[in-house]
């Protein structure tokens, strides 16, 4: 896969599946503060990993932000 397209501060993802991350976040994060980062239905109406999985493979503006958080969430607790 060619990563000459892929932003830069999200090549340090490679290995690490949107599921991996929906999960590391909604068990470090929890919805409710998921949903004040990044307001998107599949985390306000009946939360799950299963439904936000569906709706973020399908919406990339979406999946960047989840992604953007995850990197934000893992620096600062590696601080």
């Amino acid at each position: 896969m060619d990563n000459t397209n892929k932003p830069s501060n999200l090549q340090s993802l490679d290995g690490i599946t949107l599921e991996m991350i929906v999960t590391y976040l909604s068990e470090n994060l929890g919805w409710e503060e998921m949903v004040s980062e990044i307001p998107i239905r599949c985390f306000t109406n009946d939360p799950s990993i299963k439904s936000s999985l569906k709706f973020l493979r399908r919406t990339q503006w979406a999946r960047t932000k989840v992604e953007q958080l995850y990197l934000r969430t893992t620096k600062a607790s590696a601080r």
